[in-house]
Order: C-alpha cells, then structure tokens, then sequence
C-alpha cells in the first residue's frame, strides 16, 4: 500500500501540485482534457497522432512523446482509449503506466473496456502502490463538450473520493459502482439499453418519413412521452438532417456489444437484442460506416 495515508492523499490532490496526464485526446478525450485545463489544471497529453493534441497545445497542455513519459511527470493518469488491446499497450506495455508511473500515482481508465482488463489493472496497479479505477462514460461527444458526461467508476472508495473533484470537472452524474471492474459492469447495462434503444430511434425516423410526416415534428411529440430518450433527442435530430458524422463511432459500438456479449454469456444471461443489435452494425460496418456515428444504423432501414 501506498506510505501516505488515503486521507494524506485526498488532500495532496491540488491544483498547485497535480498534473494530470491525459492520454487520447480523440473525439471525446480531447474535450474532456479541454475541460480540465479550464478547470486551472496542469495537463500533459500524449495521442498516437499528434495533430489531434494540437488544440489542446495551443491552449496550454504540455505536448510527451510518449506513454512513459506521461506516466513518469504526472500523478494522475487518465486514459481514453480506442479498443481493449489499445489499453492493453498503454497500461501493461515495456512503456507502460504501470511500469513508469511514480508510486501513490492515481490511473483512471475511462476507456470502454472490459470488466476483467479492469480488474487486472487493479492488481498490478496495487502491486506497484498505484490506485487504479475504471471509470467509463457516457454522453458522447455533446456530454464531453458540455462537461456533463455520466462517469461510471469501480475501485476503492477512498481513491474514488481523492479524484472525484477531477471527474467533476468532465461529468455531471459520478457514481461508485463497485469494486475494480464495476464501473465498466455498468457501461456495458448502459450499451445493453442504447443498443436496442438505437434500433428504435432509426426506425421511427424512417417510418415517419416512410408515412409522409414531418419527422422534426414528429419528434417534438414523441420525445417527451413514454418513448423519449437520450438517444431520440440528440441522435434522431442528426439522422433528419442527414449527419451521420460519429459523436461515437459504429466500430467502437460494436467492440462494446462484443464486451457486452461475452460478459453476458459468462453469466449465462440471453440478451436477444444485444445479438440483433450487433449483427445489424456489423452489416453497417461492412457496407463502409465503420467510422460514422451510431445514428447511421438508419441507412440500413431507410434504403
């Protein structure tokens, strides 16, 4: 365990002596890193393509020029990554956080990954008196701009609390979960619910058109009723005007419904939607929608 008491540490996390590392600065992680540079925080970034970190540079951030580096300048670590195996390399690997990162360091993943890689970052985070917990969001690219993400956290509670004014500054709704891998638990109950969710959104765009209405104006009367979600008003609003640009991209929904999937058979619970849900994105993908938004399952209804 780290020599500093937890109490110690909640209060070592200041503005004067944190830096926080921020590791994926891509469609959402670049907001979030913004919003934690208005907060008055020292950021270091690090993005495979350094051009995607460059606004944030402009407006402050210190530029690494790698993972390592990151790791070994900063006390607080977060990650927001594309896919497991990119986690993977950036915790685990020979210049890894794990391996360079200063004892009593805190590692947030807000990456969607799976349970299990969470827990095991718990432990060999712990082995090497580092506190790690799993914190996946959702909201999208809006709730990233508007600092008003839903972050879903697993891990202990005295490292939740030590970094929940850091989250605070990214998200309106912060909820300990659990243990190390309930944050990401419950991201894949939220993938669970948008996936069906989805399906729904798109078809009742296109039957609206389908039956000569206005859709906007459809919309306006369905969305706060019994049918109304996240989902209806922010991504139908996108398909009516033919945006169909990722707020979150169809291959990193898919790679969830996988997570999801094979959790759920672990479990031995049938999740019939999540199935169909999936096997209708892989045919968006492969029709070349793999790097568009989520709201692009409407082209398959709408042909």
């Amino acid at each position: 365990m780290n020599s500093c008491s937890w109490e110690e540490n909640v209060m070592l996390l200041t503005r004067e002596n944190t830096v926080i590392g921020f590791i994926g600065t891509g469609v959402m992680g670049r907001s979030m890193a913004g919003h934690l540079l208005k907060g008055g925080f020292r950021v270091a970034v690090y993005n495979r393509t350094k051009a995607r970190a460059e606004e944030l540079i402009q407006a402050g951030a210190l530029w690494k020029d790698t993972v390592a580096e990151v790791a070994a300048g900063c006390n607080v670590i977060i990650t927001m990554v594309g896919y497991p195996s990119d986690v993977e390399e950036v915790y685990f690997g020979d210049e890894g956080v794990i391996r360079h990162a200063k004892p009593g360091s805190y590692l947030i993943d807000m990456t969607t990954s799976s349970p299990s890689l969470a827990r095991k970052i718990y432990e060999k985070a712990e082995k090497r008196e580092l506190m790690a917990l799993d914190a996946p969001v959702s909201g999208g690219d809006v709730g990233a701009r508007e600092a008003r993400l839903a972050i879903m956290v697993g891990g202990d509670a005295a490292a939740f609390e030590a970094i929940k004014p850091i989250l605070e500054i990214m998200g309106k709704n912060i909820v300990l979960q659990g243990d190390a891998g309930a944050g990401q638990y419950t991201k894949m109950c939220n993938q669970i619910a948008i996936a069906s969710n989805m399906m729904g959104v798109c078809e009742a765009v296109a039957y609206a058109q389908r039956a000569g209405l206005d859709p906007a104006r459809v919309l306006q009367s369905i969305e706060t009723g019994a049918a109304g979600s996240w989902s209806l008003s922010n991504l139908a609003p996108r398909i009516i005007d033919g945006n169909f640009a990722p707020g979150f991209y169809v291959k990193h929904f898919i790679k969830d419904m996988n997570i999801a999937l094979d959790s759920a058979k672990e479990m031995g619970l049938w999740t019939p939607g999540l199935e169909l849900a999936k096997s209708l994105y892989e045919k968006l993908a492969a029709q070349g929608d793999q790097d568009s938004g989520t709201q692009a399952l409407y082209k398959l209804l709408n042909r």
